[in-house]
């Protein structure tokens, strides 16, 4: 009995999350479309058994998949283009688990209240967060989930600007903040350069030796090394987590991927 409690004390004091860009359902895709990788991307996550992840690109049809498929995790997040309508960057969780105590999806623009388009982005662009509390370690936590946008400079880094802004505007609390997702940015960019004087880079802090490759998008080239880092999750300053672990999941089967990203796991643990 007291090794049972003591395994259940250790395991409430880790947190394991991912970001995850899980590739929008294209027919043009062909043997990559999501109707021939979903179960093998659900079997990858069922897998790592991440307790909170985000994902982006998510069509609705492929968010109702991903409840179908994971029936131990709910779900946050709106579509970019209103309720049920669009991508969406949502955030699961282990709803046996967690408790959300507060949530909302708004938009990266100059109106971020309204279904808009900022800046020069070239689509709609949202970031869905949550206030979550850990019902095993009784620790409350933020999570930011966003995917920038992929042609307009100025949105990308407006966005995390503003997203920096919503952040510091809720967290009244001084509540530890992890902020994911793809953002479309390589580390050397002065976007990434900069957020990185304001939150710790998971990769940069990890007591264990980074896993996997050095990149995130893969493009479903699964011959070529991934190099091009453009998935993060960052942590805020000053926060109780330690990162344990850092890794890029390179799982494939049958020489394809789950996607054209690969996720980004952490395991952090409270001290």
């Amino acid at each position: 009995m007291i090794s049972i409690l003591f395994s259940d004390a250790v395991s409430a004091q880790k947190l394991r999350l991912m970001t995850y860009n899980i590739r929008l359902d294209l027919a043009s895709d062909g043997e990559n479309a999501w109707p021939n990788r979903k179960d093998y991307w659900a079997s990858q996550v069922i897998f790592h058994e991440p307790d909170i992840f985000g994902i982006q690109e998510a069509l609705p049809h492929q968010v109702t998949d991903i409840t179908t498929m994971l029936p131990n995790y709910s779900y946050v997040g709106i579509g970019r283009d209103g309720e049920g309508k669009g991508e969406s960057s949502n955030i699961f969780y282990k709803k046996d688990r967690f408790k959300v105590i507060h949530e909302k999806t708004f938009w990266l623009s100059e109106t971020p209240e309204k279904i808009s388009k900022g800046w020069d982005a070239m689509l709609n662009r949202v970031c869905t967060y949550a206030l979550f509390k850990d019902e095993k370690s009784k620790q409350t936590f933020w999570i930011f989930n966003t995917h920038l946008d992929h042609m307009g400079e100025l949105a990308r880094t407006n966005s995390i600007l503003l997203i920096l802004s919503k952040i510091k505007e809720l967290n009244t609390k001084n509540y530890p903040v992890f902020f994911m997702g793809d953002f479309n940015s390589e580390p050397t960019e002065e976007r990434i350069v900069n957020l990185k004087k304001e939150m710790l880079d998971s990769r940069d802090i990890s007591e264990e030796k980074p896993f996997g490759p050095s990149g995130t998008f893969n493009a479903f080239k699964h011959n070529e090394a991934v190099t091009k880092r453009i998935d993060y999750i960052f942590l805020s300053k000053d926060n109780p987590f330690k990162v344990k672990k850092y890794g890029v999941l390179s799982d494939s089967k049958d020489l394809k991927y789950p996607s054209d990203h690969l996720p980004v796991y952490i395991e952090v643990k409270f001290n």
